[in-house]
C-alpha cells in the first residue's frame, strides 16, 4: 500500500470519526432536551392539566402540551394566564423552530409554506409578552396548527382577546386549547399536518374562590356571531376529543363544572 493511499484512508477515517462523534453529541443533546421536556416547570399548572390521549406530554416554561404524532400537532396546549402576565410589550417575531422536546419529532414549519393556512398559535404570543423568552417560546412548531386566515384573525382572535379580559378581571385564568383531531380532515405539507374542522378553548377561573369553567367550540370558519353562541359544556368537548379536562379536581366539583354550559357568571362586554 502506497503512502498516498494510506494517508487517504486515514483522512477518510478521521472525517467519518468526526461526523460520527458529532452525531453522537447531537443525539445526546436531543435526548437531554426530551428528558427536560418531561419535567413540569410549574406544579400549579401541572395540577390543572388534562389527560393525554397520546402519552406524550411536553412541558415548556410558559405552557405544557400533549403532542399527537398522527396529526403532527398538539391535541391540547395548556397554560395559566395571570393578570401580571398581561403586557403591551411588543417583541420582534422570531422564526418558527421545530420543537426538539417532542420525542417523536414535531412537524416542520415548512409544511405551512404556500399551504394557504396561517401558522395559528394555540398559546398566543400575545399571552406571553411578559418576557422575550416566554414570547419566543410560543413560536415552537408544537404550538401551531393550520388555521384559515379569516378565522385566525377574526372570531378566534376575538376569543383570545376576551380571554385576556377575563384574566385581568378574575386575577388569572387557566386555559386549555386545541383543534378537534377527529373525523375527516384536510392535510398540508409533506408531513401531512391535519387541518382541524373545529377548535375548542376551555377556560377556568380558580382564583376568585368560586371556581367556574367556560368552554367554547367553534367551526373552523370566521363568524360574526357573538362569542356566547359558541359556548358549550366541557362534557361536550370531552365527548368530541376523548380528553378528560381537570381530572385532579375533586370529582363532585369536576362533574358540576364540566356539565354546565352557563355563561351567566362570566362577564361578556
Amino acid at each position: 500500500m502506497s503512502k498516498r493511499t494510506l494517508y487517504s484512508m486515514i483522512a477518510i477515517l478521521l472525517v467519518v470519526g468526526i461526523y460520527g462523534y458529532e452525531y453522537y453529541l447531537d443525539k445526546k443533546e436531543q435526548e437531554a432536551i426530551v428528558e427536560q421536556g418531561k419535567l413540569p416547570k410549574n406544579p400549579t399548572i401541572a395540577f390543572f392539566l388534562p389527560t393525554s390521549t397520546t402519552g406524550q406530554i411536553v412541558h415548556h416554561k410558559g405552557y405544557s402540551l400533549s403532542y399527537s404524532e398522527p396529526y403532527e400537532q398538539a391535541e391540547w396546549v395548556a397554560y395559566e394566564l395571570k393578570k401580571e402576565h398581561l403586557s403591551n410589550t411588543n417583541f420582534n417575531r422570531p422564526y418558527f423552530e421545530i420543537d426538539k422536546a417532542v420525542k417523536t419529532g414535531a412537524a416542520s414549519w415548512r409544511n405551512y409554506k404556500n399551504s394557504g393556512y396561517d401558522r395559528g398559535h394555540l398559546c398566543p404570543a400575545g399571552d406571553r409578552r411578559y418576557s422575550q423568552e416566554a414570547h419566543d417560546e410560543t413560536f415552537l412548531t408544537s404550538n401551531i396548527t393550520p388555521q384559515n386566515h379569516e378565522f385566525n384573525s377574526g372570531i378566534w382572535n376575538t376569543l383570545e382577546q376576551k380571554v385576556r379580559y377575563w384574566a385581568n378581571r378574575y386575577d388569572g385564568v387557566f386555559v386549555v386549547t386545541g383543534g378537534v383531531l377527529k373525523g375527516d380532515m384536510t392535510t398540508i405539507g409533506s408531513e401531512n399536518v391535519a387541518v382541524p374542522n373545529q377548535f375548542y378553548k376551555v377556560i377556568m377561573d380558580y382564583n376568585t374562590g368560586n371556581p367556574k369553567v367556560l368552554a367554547f367550540l367553534m367551526p373552523h370558519e370566521n363568524s360574526n356571531k357573538p362569542l356566547f353562541e359558541f359556548v358549550v359544556s366541557v362534557d361536550d368537548v370531552e365527548a368530541l376529543t376523548g380528553i378528560d379536562f381537570f381530572p385532579e379536581l375533586d370529582d363532585a366539583v369536576e362533574d358540576k363544572l364540566e356539565a354546565s354550559s352557563s355563561y351567566k357568571s362570566w362577564r361578556f362586554k
